[in-house]
């Protein structure tokens, strides 16, 4: 096998760090000093929290996602269009991709799965792995008839062997 180009992306991994240490426990403080409203010195100032509304969230998720998609898509320019469905090559993109949705999605409390999250696999689905075949046969399950004298006819015969064997032994003859 061919050595690869390196995948990383120095400016992607930066600037995910740079959010990851943002928002780092999922709420920012702001300090805000207390001029003139007479509080005393021994207490410490108020600070403004900032909360996270579900519309922020859905949006900061939306560019993360973004960013995770644009990071596989980069992974995946080094596959060669023969070794796409070659599961030990696509598993690490693919599982970086998925690992991104969900720890992102974990991190800030969305929910996952989710239908952003779906809608990426689905369209790396459809854009990379759609001619991607069952190398091995699929086998199903028989027509219930066939599959009914199958179980039936095991059954159906034991009690006919265990008859045959107490009747050939009664005579009390040993047999050669």
């Amino acid at each position: 096998m061919a050595p690869r180009a390196q995948t990383g992306s120095g400016r992607l991994s930066r600037g995910l760090l740079l959010l990851w240490a943002l928002l780092g426990t999922g709420v920012c403080h702001a300090g805000a000093e207390a001029e003139g409203f007479g509080q005393d010195a021994g207490t410490s100032p108020p600070v403004a929290v900032f909360n996270w509304t579900a519309q922020l969230v859905e949006e900061t998720y939306t560019n993360i996602t973004q960013k995770c998609w644009e990071f596989f898509v980069d992974l995946m320019r080094n596959v060669t269009a023969s070794e796409l469905c070659e599961w030990k090559i696509i598993s690490r993109p693919y599982s970086l991709l998925q690992a991104c949705l969900e720890g992102w999605a974990d991190h800030l409390h969305y929910g996952y799965p989710n239908a952003l999250a779906e809608q990426y696999i689905f369209q790396s689905h459809h854009r990379y792995f759609h001619n991607c075949t069952l190398e091995h046969q699929v086998y199903f399950d028989p027509p219930e008839d066939v599959l009914l004298a199958m179980i039936i006819a095991p059954i159906c015969l034991i009690p006919f062997l265990v008859t045959l064997v107490i009747w050939r032994s009664k005579d009390g003859k040993a047999q050669p």
